[in-house]
């Protein structure tokens, strides 16, 4: 069904067309304009970014003044000494990852290009070229280092064969796709559209046990929103991963049923809002889950909000046993 993974993406050629069309229809000054508002709103982002990095840079500098915090110090000189856009995890163990050593394929079949992930076969949408995918997945592999502040896998807290999982806001579900073998079932939540034929290709192979909601998680269930518990309707899950743009609250609020019972697992982000580490941590300590924070920290600095202490914790794992 598959071609060749030796074989190396090459541009088709009705995207050569396709460009040629368009430097032909399209006149010369308005593409000039097309270009000049594009890198406008890149150099407009990438000035934010240094502003802001010299901010963290002078704030941490007068918090490592006044303490010994030495993981805080570590952050400083790493932040000095990086570029720009690669400061979202201050860390060195990121210097490893490169994209422009990742290969990239594509489907004979279904003409979307893919990766090769533990052997199998991560799918990206049409849309994004080559060079995007392999940022996007360099980007991938560094959120799920051992070392990061944004890994899934934690002790105790790993996926166990015959669970049933929950991927919500998976996106491309790299995460699910490392456990989908385990997991007895397996449920993808993911509301933007571009997603959904790059997850069937995805998990194509194991479609008898993956369920794809082209849905929001949320507090109500209305329109396209559901919440967790009317979805499941006391059916069994045993993990829930949740990574939502700052709707991590909301899906726990929705979720009051499923959160009761015991042997229970989650995998919730807690950077995306300036608070959320601390609403999470205390909404679930009031639902008697025992916690811990993921090591480290981030720098969300797709926040246009984002404050002092810059630094934010990542992620929570939590569980619930029987008692």
């Amino acid at each position: 069904m598959y071609n060749n993974p030796d074989t190396r993406h090459q541009t088709p050629d009705i995207i050569k067309c396709i460009k040629y069309v368009y430097r032909f229809i399209v006149p010369a000054f308005v593409r000039t304009e097309i270009l000049r508002f594009r890198n406008y709103e890149y150099y407009k982002k990438i000035k934010r970014i240094k502003y802001i990095k010299k901010e963290i840079i002078a704030y941490l500098e007068a918090e490592c003044a006044q303490s010994d915090d030495t993981e805080k110090k570590d952050i400083l000189d790493c932040l000095k000494q990086r570029k720009t856009g690669s400061i979202v995890f201050p860390y060195k163990f990121t210097e490893k990852y490169t994209s422009e050593t990742i290969s990239v394929y594509t489907d004979s079949q279904c003409r979307l290009k893919y990766v090769l992930y533990e052997g199998k076969k991560l799918y990206f949408p049409k849309r994004l070229s080559v060079k995007n995918i392999q940022r996007y997945y360099n980007g991938l592999l560094i959120e799920q280092d051992s070392d990061s502040p944004h890994c899934y896998a934690g002790e105790g807290l790993y996926v166990e064969e015959g669970d049933v999982i929950a991927d919500v806001g998976c996106a491309e579900a790299i995460w699910a796709l490392s456990n989908v073998e385990r997991a007895s079932k397996v449920y993808l939540f993911e509301c933007e559209e571009k997603w959904m034929e790059p997850l069937r290709k995805t998990f194509e192979p194991w479609k008898e046990k993956v369920y794809i909601i082209n849905k929001y998680i949320s507090n109500k269930s209305e329109g396209i929103c559901i919440t967790l518990d009317d979805f499941l309707k006391g059916g069994p899950l045993n993990v829930i991963k949740a990574d939502i743009e700052g709707a991590e609250l909301d899906l726990l609020e929705g979720a009051k049923n499923t959160l009761k019972r015991g042997n229970i697992k989650l995998l919730i982000c807690t950077y995306h809002r300036q608070n959320d580490a601390y609403d999470i941590e205390k909404m679930l300590s009031e639902n008697e889950y025992t916690l811990e924070f993921s090591k480290g920290y981030m720098l969300f600095i797709a926040d246009i909000d984002l404050a002092p202490p810059y630094l934010r914790k990542v992620l929570i794992r939590a569980k619930k046993s029987l008692c």
